[in-house]
Order: structure tokens, then sequence, then C-alpha cells
């Protein structure tokens, strides 16, 4: 047992390390990429020019420069940023974590909930009238984006009616911190979750739908049905199990992409101050040591919750466990 986890660690390290080279790579030592340029701003002198990359450890080999990078960042913590002197990276990060953890799990909440409803009422009856509509929404769902989605959101909530009845209860676009106000704090993630999980219910809703009548047709739901159980019984006791593998798939990817950053435009439009807004604005100012931060943060994620999957695998899915 610890062998396996062991082996599966070392895996994670050497993808993020992979991860981490590129990054730098593309950034740092592409042609023409000179992080000292960018800092000194336009039109800078030669002599300006050396003074910044003297001051940022820039004169050094890249391999020396990719060294520092990773120590200050990882081992002494005190990776600053190149656009705002003195302002740390890592306590950025620590401060953007708990708005997308909580945004990303109150969607997860919803798209989970929202497309196990939607794929089994389907797969109860395929063909028939209620799994067309709820597949016709599920496309719907996917179809919209979700800038698009929320920026309608913010025009019927925050501006057309916002003095109604209705949405008189939303708060103000931005972020309240759970200790400072739990039902601020529920009020004010309450609609950017349900616009970053509309498009994951549509999707959702149609796999487990997909598999879940692909599950019916397998030997074991047939000796299942021939024992004289009911429908509703084979359905969630039999074909849901094993069905749920996809899900569980997609969910580990999609859920670490999202707590990685991935919920970038949902935090841009409703102006929450996440990982995603962190290095939407590290990008827009070209801010190196936030860049790598975030992408490392967010392979972290990735890899973490792709390991997370393997593991629940053998629980979901007697024949893994027993391979």
């Amino acid at each position: 047992m610890i062998r396996p986890l062991v082996a599966r660690l070392a895996q994670m390290l050497f993808v993020m390390a992979g991860i981490s080279v590129i990054t730098f790579a593309i950034f740092f030592a592409t042609p023409g990429s000179d992080p000292s340029a960018r800092i000194a701003g336009r039109n800078a002198t030669p002599e300006t020019l050396a003074a910044v990359r003297l001051s940022f450890g820039l004169d050094q080999p890249l391999p020396v420069q990719y060294g520092l990078l990773m120590q200050r960042l990882f081992i002494t913590q005190d990776l600053t940023s190149f656009m705002n002197r003195g302002e740390k990276v890592v306590p950025q990060i620590v401060a953007a974590t708990p708005v997308t953890l909580s945004l990303v799990a109150g969607a997860a909440l919803l798209w989970v909930a929202g497309a196990g409803l939607f794929g089994v009422l389907a797969a109860l009856r395929p063909g028939r009238a209620l799994d067309r509509g709820l597949m016709l929404l599920g496309l719907v769902g996917v179809s919209m984006p979700v800038y698009w989605l929320g920026a309608v959101v913010n025009l019927v909530t925050q501006s057309r009616f916002h003095d109604s009845w209705l949405f008189s209860w939303v708060p103000p676009l931005g972020y309240i911190a759970f200790a400072d106000d739990p039902w601020g704090w529920f009020k004010v993630l309450v609609l950017p979750s349900f616009t970053l999980a509309v498009f994951y219910i549509g999707l959702y809703s149609r796999v487990l739908r997909s598999a879940l009548i692909e599950a019916n047709q397998q030997d074991y739901i047939r000796t299942a049905r021939a024992k004289g159980l009911s429908e509703r019984r084979v359905l969630l006791a039999h074909a849901l199990r094993t069905s749920l593998v996809s899900v569980v798939t997609l969910f580990g990817l999609d859920f670490g992409a999202l707590v990685g950053g991935g919920a970038l435009l949902t935090e841009v439009v409703f102006g929450l101050p996440g990982i995603g807004k962190l290095t939407y604005d590290a990008l827009q100012a070209l801010d190196l040591p936030v860049i790598m931060a975030t992408v490392m943060y967010a392979s972290f994620f990735v890899v973490a919750a792709n390991a997370l999957v393997d593991m629940l695998y053998a629980f979901i899915d007697p024949r893994v466990r027993d391979a």
C-alpha cells in the first residue's frame, strides 16, 4: 500500500518539476523575452537594464536563475513581485486560495446535485419527452459561455432589477470572508457559483445519462432484473455505481483545474480576488514570479486531483479493486 503511494508522489513531483521548467523556459529563456526590459520599462538605458538584471539576479546563468527562483518560492518563500517591489508572492497565493476554493466548492455542490438529478431522470425513460427536455436544457447550459452568462447575471441582479424584491439581497461585486460575515460570504458566492456550475451541470448530466444507458445493457444488470429487483433499485444500486467512474474522472480533472485557476473568467466577471484573478492580473502585467507561483499552484491541484481520482476508483467500482 505504501509503495504505490510513494510511486504516485514521485510522479507528482516529476510532473510539477517538468511544468516549472517549461514555464520558466517560456518566460525567461525564450529568445527576445528579456524580463529586465519589461521591468525597466520602455526606453530604458543600458545602465538601467544592467542595474535591473543585477537587482533581480537576471545576470546569472539560466540554471542558476531557475534554482534561485525555486528556492525563493518553496524554501525561503521570500519571492517578490517584479512589478510591485517588496510585495511577496506566497502571501498573495495564500490570500487568494480561500476565495477560489469557496467558489469552486459551491459550484461543485450545485453541478454534482443538478447533474445527478437530471442524468438519472433522463436515463429512467430514454427517448421520452422528459429525457429530451432535460438533455435540451443540458445542451443550452453547455452552449452558454461563462463570461456571457456572468455578464447577463450581473446586468439583471446588479443593474436592471437590483432594487426589486427578487434581487435586493444581492451584495455588490467582490468578496466577503467567511470569518468576517458568514451570511455575507454565502450571499456573495451564490450567483458566481451558479454561473460557474451551469456549464458542468449540462455536461455531466449528458455524460451520466449515456453511462447509465450503456450500463443498463450489461449482463450484471440483466441478472439483477432477473432476480426480481425493481427498476429503480437496479438503476440506483447497480448501474449508477459503475457509471460514476466516468463522472468521477471528469470531476477530478475539472475540480483540480478550476481550483488551480480555471475559474478565471468567473472571478474576473464577479470581481472575486481568487487565484484566477491573480493569474489574470499577473499575465496583464507580465509579472513573472506571480505567474510562476500560480502555475505551480495550479499544477499541484491538477496532479493531486488525478491521483485522488485513481484512488477513488477502487471504492466506486469493484472491478477495479479486483483487477
